[in-house]
């Protein structure tokens, strides 16, 4: 089982930056298990469907970046503390959102589908003033 708690979400004007942080625990879950699992940010807006924001396979050398945040955002890994991280720079009204970090059942296994994904945190939310 793994828990995945978000963090560093808040309220910036248009133009800032911001850095989520994502903390994976659990009673079995060590550094080296979370080094075998693929690692995503999510995102759902008021009024719209979750959508997905970034990945990060297990060697942290593949990424896969949304069209919307490409350039802007980048996705990170700490495989000793057992964190993810998405610096979000240059952020726009638009990127309003609780943002949510996840990873599928499945070591080994990359993928930027929602649906594959099986662990959720509980969100942080994510608001751009203009």
């Amino acid at each position: 089982q793994v828990q995945l708690v978000e963090s560093g979400g808040g309220l910036v004007q248009a133009g800032g930056s911001l850095r989520l942080s994502c903390a994976a625990s659990g009673r079995t879950f060590s550094a080296y298990t979370f080094s075998t699992y693929t690692m995503g940010w999510f995102r759902r807006a008021p009024g719209k469907e979750r959508e997905f924001v970034a990945a990060i396979n297990t060697s942290g050398a593949r990424t896969n970046y949304a069209d919307s945040v490409k350039g802007r955002f980048t996705i990170s890994r700490d495989y000793a503390k057992k964190m993810v991280y998405l610096q979000m720079n240059g952020l726009k009204p638009e990127d309003t959102a609780v943002y949510y970090c996840a990873t599928p059942r499945d070591s080994y296994y990359y993928t930027i589908r929602p649906d594959e994904f099986e662990y959720w945190g509980q969100g942080t939310q994510v608001t751009v003033s203009s």
